[in-house]
């Protein structure tokens, strides 16, 4: 019975056949023992009895040894990962601006004019139509103002994949591209919650205010983009990081619009209008005194906006005290 199982098995290891029962096997179908793998000679066996369950498996690592990380990224061959912040995703070859060879050396000055036609055809050949064109330059300007902004890559790659859908969607006839990946970038930040004021992405961009905000309502609308409503608490992090307070005002100035919040006091308001008042409110309640127009540049929120909305939120907390 056991020279039976064991040339069936080896037959079928042989032809390159592999059950679904083999490979999902963790006892022996002979003597009911524990199967170990045996990665150095590829095999399957029986601890027990010794019954070879599966042979000539395909081992899937690198043919070579590293025993540090240096030497392990040295000899890797494996590329980036693709990216949707690149027009072709990153597939595509590119060749490098420096004029060395593989070794190193420097390129003879006779060859340089040959490697600098190269680059242009390479180039030609990446953006080989207009819409490639296009998401070129509208992800190329959504990495800036990401970068300028501190985004972290998850924001801009959200970013990158919401304008590739407004292209498939044939969203862009009429409408700029700086202000479409603007909106883009505005979108992802609020859908991986890392808002920012919408002031602050037109400080850093090469359209109006306005033309942002009708574009990412236009983005919003026909791609069907699910985004909630702003909570102002979400502003407090940065805001506080910049404005350098202590930690038991950024408590109390989550209290503030806890309480706002609680009793609607924060409907049809700025999210970052309220975050920026709660903060100088909270300055105040725990004495450190920060002025009106210091929490102003820092938020990009006017003073008018402050004093209104802080008189609002004392007001509020003072009733629910």
């Amino acid at each position: 019975m056991t020279n039976t199982v064991l040339n069936t098995e080896i037959d079928r290891s042989s032809t390159g056949e592999q059950t679904a029962e083999s490979q999902s096997l963790t006892t022996c179908p002979e003597c009911q023992g524990r199967i170990v793998r045996d990665d150095e000679h590829g095999e399957t066996r029986c601890e027990d009895c010794g019954l070879i369950c599966e042979d000539r498996a395909l081992d899937h690592g690198p043919e070579w040894r590293s025993f540090d990380t240096e030497e392990q990224d040295e000899k890797s061959r494996v590329g980036a990962p693709t990216t949707q912040l690149m027009h072709d995703k990153g597939l595509s070859t590119t060749i490098g601006w420096q004029n060395t060879d593989a070794s190193g050396r420097a390129v003879p000055t006779e060859k340089r004019a040959r490697l600098e036609r190269l680059r242009t055809w390479d180039e030609r050949f990446r953006t080989k139509d207009a819409q490639e064109r296009n998401l070129k330059q509208a992800l190329g300007e959504i990495q800036r103002m990401g970068s300028a902004l501190g985004l972290p890559e998850p924001v801009r790659e959200t970013a990158g994949v919401l304008y590739r859908r407004a292209v498939e969607s044939d969203l862009l006839p009429g409408r700029s591209i700086e202000g479409m990946a603007t909106a883009s970038l505005y979108a992802a930040a609020r859908q991986q919650h890392f808002p920012r004021p919408l002031t602050t992405f037109a400080d850093i961009s090469r359209v109006e205010k306005i033309r942002i905000q009708r574009a990412y309502r236009y983005l919003s609308r026909e791609l069907g983009l699910q985004i909630e409503p702003e909570d102002p608490s979400t502003y407090i992090p940065q805001f506080a990081s910049t404005l350098e307070i202590s930690d038991e005002a950024e408590r109390t100035a989550r209290e503030l619009l806890d309480v706002a919040k609680n009793t609607g006091t924060h409907s049809g308001k700025s999210p970052a209008g309220l975050a920026a008042a709660a903060l100088y409110a909270a300055t105040h309640l725990t004495n450190e005194q920060l002025t009106q127009a210091t929490v102003s540049n820092a938020a990009d929120v006017s003073m008018v906006t402050i004093r209104n909305r802080y008189q609002e939120l004392l007001e509020v907390y003072a009733e629910q005290l």
